[in-house]
């Protein structure tokens, strides 16, 4: 269970060559595409609002992608929001891989340590592969299945009060005034 109520988002990487494929990578390295690439550059166009504290995995996609969304910001990588160990060898439904259970409770401690971590004036944007945004959806009362969460697209997470969440959108056009807008 996430520990502290205050709203976060969190963002899938941009497009890999792994994930235009379809491929399970787990913790291997991917490279962003063009398209991801461009899609990263897009987000520090949005009307953020308010003091960011943006953590990311220290996943290739995933840094490069905070790096290009808030090149204005610091970027904080942590060691739990690596994607999901799959086993060995990567992408092969292997023994020796984390389990869901495990995941889904790296996930809610490290989302607490993130929100910890930042300060409270301050909106905790977290850069995740997708397993791990899948993990946050069981762990905030959300429905972790379905298909992938879409690359480059800010997820707001609205506490609920214990331990569960909202998500939602958090852009609408044009942007509220005084909050982000839930689409």
């Amino acid at each position: 269970m996430i520990t502290i109520d205050r709203p976060f988002v969190l963002i899938r990487h941009g497009q890999t060559d792994a994930s235009r494929g379809g491929s399970l990578m787990g913790r291997r390295e991917a490279q962003l595409t063009d398209a991801g690439t461009s899609a990263a550059e897009a987000l520090a166009a949005l009307p953020w609002e308010g003091p960011l504290y943006v953590f990311a995995s220290p996943q290739k996609p995933t840094h490069q992608t905070a790096a290009l969304a808030f090149p204005e910001e610091e970027i904080l990588l942590h060691e739990g929001l690596r994607a999901q160990s799959c086993g060995d060898p990567e992408g092969q439904p292997m023994p020796g891989g984390e389990s869901g259970s495990d995941l889904q409770a790296r996930v809610a401690a490290t989302i607490s340590d993130c929100l910890a971590r930042s300060p409270k004036h301050h909106l905790t944007v977290l850069v995740v592969p997708s397993g791990i945004l899948c993990a946050a959806r069981a762990v905030t009362g959300g429905d972790p299945g379905g298909a992938a969460p879409a690359h480059a697209v800010p997820r707001l997470f609205s506490p609920l009060g214990g331990g569960k969440f909202r998500e939602s959108g958090i852009f609408s056009s044009p942007p509220v005034s005084g909050g982000y807008a839930k689409v």
